[in-house]
């Protein structure tokens, strides 16, 4: 099964680099997953005043510049996995709580999707 696992911090986060110890970290959990062969992408985002947000109402579409100060948190970095459970609950617990980790709901046509299997 494939999950997508997201970082989220602050926006101010992005104010200065990131810290000795979590580019550490992440360094060995990446090289450790291309060894496992278990990573399928990954990356980081720019800050939000580098995007835009897109929003559906009422039929009507309204696309706003960012920043979004009234975001608390942002996501700032992403991977694709593909493992099963257990090596996912292994994972969990390295990250702790600094990383959301969801199953990938996968499409079997352009806009038509099935289960999470």
């Amino acid at each position: 099964m494939k999950y997508l696992t997201f970082i989220r911090h602050s926006e101010s986060y992005r104010q200065s680099g990131p810290p000795a110890a979590l580019m550490d970290a992440m360094g060995k959990f990446v090289g450790k997953s291309l060894k496992d062969g278990i990573l399928v992408d990954s990356g980081g985002l720019l800050p939000s005043k580098d995007g835009v947000r897109v929003r559906l109402a009422n039929g009507k579409i309204t696309v706003t510049d960012g920043p979004f100060t009234e975001s608390k948190e942002v996501i700032g970095g992403w991977a694709i996995l593909e493992t099963d459970s257990k090596v996912l609950a292994r994972i969990r617990r390295r990250v702790g709580g600094a990383a959301d980790v969801r199953p990938r709901r996968r499409a079997v046509a352009p806009g038509v999707h099935c289960s999470t299997k």
